[in-house]
């Protein structure tokens, strides 16, 4: 099996005026891959929270008493601590260097997914309001301007327990089930897999930051051809909840 990466280039610095379906599709013409039947769209967050207009003007902010606490413990902005107060629903942990939260959204990450790169002095963008919807709306125009059945996927970057380093993680899906659930199955020995889940849009967003990269790569959109279980994982009504890990089941935050 043979899995191609395409980093779309010509995508443009975008703001709130900008239609980023247009855009991908522009793009995928003017670079002449055009869109196949499987074929799967990665989007980085920041371009969504960008083309919505969710920005965070830090220096507005006015941090209170707890942000202060917190911005001491953790070494940070306290109006950054303020931003990543006002993007959560709780706060998890403190490390020396970051806060760890459960975002609006549902995310348990560092600093509640707030990101100052690729923005303006003074800005940062959040999580996307609603990534699921995002990725819906765009796979919807793309699949109907190509007429091919397709999948759109909104990345983030996010560290892991346990782990040093950053990888690129889903935030929202469209056309495609997050999860591949293989229970069931039989391995190579004939056995029955009793347990297995595959987190299938986060192997697929991991390998997707590969090319979009962190820095200046200025590649936010990568097309991913050859998947062959597309079809098997193909689902108009997906979303990414059946990754969230309820806060019962979740063993570190007990």
């Amino acid at each position: 099996m043979t899995i191609e990466l395409i980093g779309l280039e010509n995508i443009p610095i975008v703001d709130d005026k900008s239609d980023i379906s247009q855009i991908i599709k522009d793009a995928i013409i003017e670079q002449g891959c055009q869109l196949k039947h499987g074929d799967i769209i990665l989007i980085a967050e920041t371009l969504i929270s960008k083309s919505e207009g969710n920005f965070i003007r830090i220096d507005d902010l006015e941090p209170s008493d707890y942000a202060m606490d917190l911005a001491k413990k953790a070494n940070k902005d306290p109006k950054l601590v303020q931003a990543i107060l006002n993007e959560s629903n709780e706060v998890v942990e403190i490390g020396p260097s970051f806060i760890i939260t459960e975002t609006k959204q549902g995310f348990v990450c560092a600093n509640a997914g707030i990101d100052e790169s690729n923005v303006g002095d003074g800005l940062a963008t959040p999580m996307p309001i609603d990534a699921d919807k995002s990725a819906f709306e765009i796979r919807e125009f793309l699949e109907e301007e190509f007429e091919e059945e397709i999948a759109v996927i909104i990345t983030d970057t996010q560290g892991r327990a346990f782990r040093f380093g950053a990888i690129g993680t889903a935030i929202g899906c469209s056309g495609i089930s997050p999860i591949w659930k293989r229970v069931g199955e039989k391995d190579l020995y004939g056995r029955e897999l009793e347990t297995t889940e595959i987190a299938t849009c986060d192997e697929l967003a991991a390998a997707a930051s590969l090319i979009m990269g962190q820095a200046d790569e200025g590649l936010p959109v990568v097309l991913i051809r050859g998947f062959s279980s597309f079809d098997i994982l193909r689902n108009v009504e997906s979303n990414i909840k059946p990754v969230l890990m309820p806060k019962e089941f979740d063993v570190f935050r007990k």
